[in-house]
């Protein structure tokens, strides 16, 4: 196989274990699945009631059905703590809890 291949191969993995983690996140607790897919109630509701071949299908798609949904480069400054130097713990904490509070931003202008 080459690499071509494998990645496309990893790219369909990739889109069926996400198929699977969405509708087990939506079918545990539908707000919070929401809220960390950030997707629409519609779209939780579609995919909820895939059947498994409709999934398989869905999955064997050669672009990622998942992305970043972040493209601010604050954001993935305070996620990856590029402050390290400061120390663990409270800094690192608070870096994380605002990329948090930013990231929730994003949730509520998507819908």
């Amino acid at each position: 196989m080459n690499t071509q291949e494998s990645m496309l191969e990893e790219i369909r993995e990739a889109n069926l274990s996400y198929l699977m983690l969405a509708k087990n996140m939506i079918r545990a607790d539908k707000a919070q699945a929401l809220y960390r897919l950030g997707i629409s109630d519609e779209i939780a509701d579609l995919l909820a009631e895939l059947t498994p071949g409709q999934m398989m299908r869905m999955a064997a798609s050669n672009m990622m059905m998942c992305r970043f949904r972040f493209d601010d480069d604050m954001v993935w400054n305070l996620l990856v703590d590029h402050g390290k130097k400061r120390g663990e713990g409270e800094a690192a904490s608070a870096g994380r809890l605002h990329a948090s509070i930013l990231m929730a931003g994003n949730f509520g202008e998507a819908i």
